[in-house]
């Protein structure tokens, strides 16, 4: 029997957050017994991930992703993309875990969607409503008790893991707010995958990363390239997204934020991280913003099925028009 295309969404969505998580876990291992460069361990991740998922989409998405390297003018956007979006998201979001771990990272990332729910009242000229006020109180009051644990006089989370969380999550707003253009335009996959290769281009040939020698296990190897590099970029992306084709953004949100629960159960029951009670309860306060943010939103099937129809319509009106006109 096919399984419908709601419960293949929601498994991947679910899938794709996990996987995310473990990926964080992953990092903290690496940085803890390896000291690993973040940027170095960025250029490997984006780069592995890059060529696995362009050959992917070379498969099941190959004319968009070739009409999308053929364009100088959508080349400059994706180039912003991955340098402002994929590239800085994927950078301050190791910086954050390695000064403070896998779970607080996670979860001050998520303050990304409220920064963008206020950069698009200021863009729009409007006020943000009581929903959009009451988020910004529960972000700021449980970043407050993540970082000094309801003491003003005492920062619990060292400076630099509050300063790279609160950036990762400005990176992420970045990330979710350049592409769009993009991605209605030539899909999710090839956008995505094209930013990571180019990224992870990029960032080897700046830092030479083949010139580093990490100094590694064969363990630490295994975590780096099964589990950050595969599971937690290559399926996390994959599964995402095509739950994102599937039940749609906001819905595949929600459920993908079970990637800061991953995240922190990873990081306890594999890494021997302690949290405290007021840091659970900072994680729910800024979770909660998810919930009350989200909006039911269209898969990316109906918005091309709209363009189309829109697009149709559009030739029949000129039609009609140039026969009129005869």
């Amino acid at each position: 029997m096919a399984i419908s295309k709601n419960i293949r969404g929601t498994l991947f969505a679910f899938l794709g957050g996990i996987g995310w998580g473990f990926s964080g876990a992953c990092a903290q291992l690496l940085f803890r017994d390896y000291q690993l460069d973040p940027l170095w361990l960025s250029s490997i991740r984006m780069l592995c991930a890059g060529l696995v998922l362009v050959a992917f989409a070379l498969i099941i998405r190959r004319k968009p992703l070739l009409q999308l390297w053929k364009s100088p003018r959508y080349m400059l956007w994706l180039l912003l993309f991955t340098v402002a979006g994929l590239a800085f998201c994927q950078i301050t979001y190791l910086l954050a875990i390695e000064h403070s771990n896998a779970g607080t990272a996670t979860v001050l990332q998520y303050i990304g969607p409220v920064m963008i729910v206020f950069f698009l009242c200021f863009k729009g000229h409007r006020k943000p409503t009581l929903k959009e006020v009451a988020a910004m109180v529960l972000v700021v009051s449980g970043t407050f008790l993540l970082a000094t644990h309801g003491n003003p006089a005492n920062m619990v989370l060292s400076p630099l893991g509050l300063f790279w969380g609160i950036t990762s999550a400005f990176a992420l707003m970045l990330y979710t707010l350049i592409p769009g253009g993009l991605m209605l335009r030539f899909g999710n996959i090839p956008v995505v995958a094209s930013g990571l290769l180019l990224g992870g281009i990029l960032l080897t040939l700046g830092l030479q990363s083949w010139t580093v020698d990490p100094h590694m296990e064969l363990s630490g190897y295994v975590v780096m390239f099964v589990g950050l590099v595969f599971f937690g970029t290559i399926l996390g992306f994959s599964f995402y997204f095509q739950a994102v084709s599937d039940i749609g953004a906001a819905k595949t949100s929600l459920i993908a934020s079970i990637e800061t629960v991953s995240a922190t159960l990873f990081a306890v029951l594999w890494l021997g991280t302690s949290f405290s009670w007021i840091d659970i309860v900072g994680f729910i306060f800024i979770m909660a913003t998810v919930f009350l943010l989200a909006k039911p939103t269209k898969t990316i099937e109906e918005i091309q099925e709209e363009q189309e129809a829109q697009e149709n319509n559009e030739a029949a009106d000129v039609f009609t028009q140039k026969v009129d006109e005869a």
